[in-house]
């Protein structure tokens, strides 16, 4: 049984459709990571899963049980969801302790034996206990959220951009810290984000949004290798798209002759390769017979990596492609290019 069930979610405002006929299943203790641009629907989409909006049409169930749909409607504070705003969303007026103990039951001395357990559940120091939210950093303020959530002993946790005013050092270990402490829980987790690679980091089950739609469900690096579309495919990440002539499992394209990963395909198709699949090597580095010959006619720096345009030498046209920077590549450099694993081969 899922923890989490989207039936057919639908939901306008006026004119304006934001999310038309959503079908979304999230696993037991498992981590789903919904992505989009802005303005694709994602955090409406969250927020009717929280309860603090209803949609038009479709049904939300959580552990079997239906939330909304079919005239009921079970409220936010009684479903047993967790929900971590994008800024924390901390009492002001509250010190660590009371923003963790927010909600919680019991004695004095019950609440607080359970405020040190989720301090130490979320790697805060039981000493910032009596400070205020002002004086938190940033990744500190998200895990006094994070804990005030988990107080409530949810079933399922709604994380709506937690990392995203965080700076880029800080994000990735937080992202890291929380990911963890969700599957040690085994509390299953939705996240939402406009950021691919933190979808892709944080998820067993990638969900990309698009105009209101869900344009592709599934594992992080099967939406990576083998997106549904060329929009899926260049929003998770660098691409080179190429148009080829399929036959026998290969591609003839601008780089010459490729394996793709459909074998039964001929005629004409769109093609993508990862820029990870790619490999470009000095001409005079080379110890055998050259593969696709070019030209670097331009070299965008940006540190760790570069973006090479290419002349190739049989066609003369110029690709794009972005590498792990190299000393020894510079304008007029002639190199050899080469493809490992398959190119993926989109569906007509």
């Amino acid at each position: 049984m899922s923890t989490l069930e989207l039936r057919g979610i639908s939901k306008s405002y006026t004119a304006v459709r934001v999310l038309e006929n959503i079908d979304l299943r999230v696993s037991p203790g498992s981590r789903t990571a919904i992505v989009g641009p802005s303005g694709s629907g994602k955090t409406t989409l969250l927020r009717i899963i929280a309860g603090f909006e209803n949609p038009d049409h479709g049904k939300v169930f959580l552990q079997g049980n239906l939330l909304h749909g079919t005239g009921l409607h079970i409220p936010a504070h009684k479903r047993g969801i967790g929900f971590v705003p994008q800024d924390g969303a901390l009492f002001p007026h509250f010190t660590v302790a009371g923003n963790i103990a927010y909600g919680l039951t019991g004695g004095k001395r019950e609440k607080q034996i359970r405020i040190d357990e989720l301090m130490d559940m979320v790697a805060l120091d039981r000493r910032l206990a009596e400070l205020w939210p002002h004086e938190l950093s940033g990744g500190q303020q998200q895990r006094v959220a994070l804990a005030r959530a988990l107080a409530q002993t949810p079933v399922l946790m709604l994380l709506d951009e937690p990392f995203s005013a965080l700076d880029t050092a800080l994000r990735a270990s937080t992202r890291k810290a929380v990911a963890e402490l969700l599957a040690e829980t085994r509390i299953a987790s939705v996240l939402v984000t406009h950021d691919q690679t933190e979808a892709l980091s944080f998820a067993d089950q990638v969900a990309v949004m698009r105009n209101g739609k869900l344009a592709h469900v599934g594992a992080p690096q099967e939406l990576y290798l083998r997106p549904a579309d060329e929009l899926t495919a260049t929003f998770l990440g660098e691409t080179l798209l190429l148009d080829a002539r399929l036959e026998r499992g290969q591609a003839r394209c601008a780089l010459g002759n490729i394996a793709v990963d459909n074998a039964f395909r001929t005629g004409t198709a769109r093609i993508m390769l990862r820029p990870e699949q790619i490999r470009i090597t000095p001409a005079e580095n080379l110890t055998g017979a050259m593969h696709c010959p070019a030209t670097v006619v331009s070299v965008d720096f940006a540190g760790f990596i570069s973006t090479l345009s290419l002349e190739l030498a049989d066609s003369k046209q110029v690709l794009d492609i972005r590498m792990i920077s190299q000393r020894d590549i510079a304008v007029g450099t002639s190199v050899d290019i080469r493809v490992e694993g398959n190119a993926h081969v989109f569906q007509p």
